[in-house]
């Protein structure tokens, strides 16, 4: 049975498009699932033209933030059945023997492959998945917010995991994606003073920002950083996908300050990075996420403590996928999110 798929054909830019696909050959650890809802990331959006930073496997279906309903199991699997609503996991290949991996940070194991372009992903209506990836989600909690729990995860693994931050912190995200939104929501759950940045053509998604009781900046915001004691933010969150915003946070960070950097952006950064010696502040890399922080996460989804509704802009079948890929792309939404058909 064939189903459309949105593809990830060639590394030139533009290579995406709809092709029809057979549903995948699952494994004795695998299970088959039915996608219900899958959202669209930045790094699709990357992908689609041309400026990611990381290996690709041609042609590869798109696609890793995805719920869905189980169809059939591998005759290895226990634990789960046809019919269980679950999320998954990223890290679709891993090394059970890499050092990182035995010390459960398989999101580090630099053999990792992930979903959408180390194998194949889930904007089309099957993907196999290895069993150790699922999560079950709750009746109560719909597909198309569930479908977002993987860049919840990123965020929560970002300020919960790899920043610190207290109640009544200064805090702000730069960007205001996905994960910046996202991230800027986890600090107001911590209890922080949160500010977004954007630019003016950012206005849309950074009033979607201020329904998590955060406030905005376009320009500088070199005033509200030091607004309590005139020495800056406590933790500066870089969610951009461009280098130079490093250096606006190094700006902005306080002395013995934190900058948490989960944004991706390949050009070399052109400036000194002295400021973070002369202010004795911490930089911080994040990426991607473990297996705790989903229960964690799935928990703050259902009990509606992390609202993700604010975010989504809208869903598309995947046949649409360019309009919904454009919105995203515009800064016209936060979020897309598809819909198999």
């Amino acid at each position: 049975m064939k189903s459309p798929a949105v593809i990830n054909y060639a590394p030139q830019k533009g290579s995406v498009e709809i092709r029809e696909i057979d549903a995948p050959i699952i494994g004795e650890e695998d299970v088959l699932l039915e996608v219900v809802n899958v959202g669209v990331c930045g790094s699709d959006l990357h992908q689609w033209t041309a400026d990611h930073s990381w290996p690709v496997n041609y042609p590869v279906v798109l696609g890793h933030e995805f719920g869905g309903i189980i169809t059939e199991v591998g005759n290895r699997v226990s634990a789960w059945k046809a019919g269980d609503r679950v999320v998954s996991e990223t890290a679709a290949i891993i090394d059970a023997n890499n050092p990182m991996t035995k010390a459960g940070l398989y999101n580090l194991d630099p053999t990792r492959k992930g979903f959408g372009y180390g194998v194949n992903g889930a904007m089309t209506r099957y993907v196999k998945v290895p069993a150790r990836c699922l999560h079950h989600i709750p009746d109560a909690l719909p597909f198309e917010q569930a479908c977002l729990t993987e860049p919840c995860c990123v965020a929560y693994n970002a300020i919960i995991g790899n920043s610190h931050i207290a109640p009544g912190d200064q805090v702000i995200v730069i960007g205001p994606g996905t994960i910046g939104i996202l991230c800027a929501a986890v600090a107001r759950l911590c209890g922080a003073d949160v500010a977004v940045m954007g630019l003016p053509c950012d206005d849309a998604r950074l009033q979607i920002a201020r329904q998590y009781g955060c406030e905005t900046i376009t320009g500088d915001a070199t005033g509200w950083a030091r607004r309590k004691d005139g020495l800056g933010a406590h933790t500066v969150v870089d969610a951009a996908g461009s280098s130079n915003t490093l250096k606006i946070a190094m700006e902005l960070v306080r002395p013995n300050g934190h900058i948490t950097k989960v944004g991706w952006g390949p050009q070399p950064c052109g400036f000194s990075l002295d400021p973070l010696v002369q202010k004795n502040v911490t930089l911080q890399g994040s990426f991607s996420h473990t297996w705790p922080i989903w229960e964690k996460v799935i928990d703050l989804l259902a009990t509606g403590k992390l609202n993700v509704q604010p975010i989504i802009g809208g869903i598309w079948p995947v046949t649409q996928w360019e309009e919904a890929f454009h919105k995203m792309h515009k800064g016209e939404i936060v979020k897309s999110v598809l819909k198999p058909v």
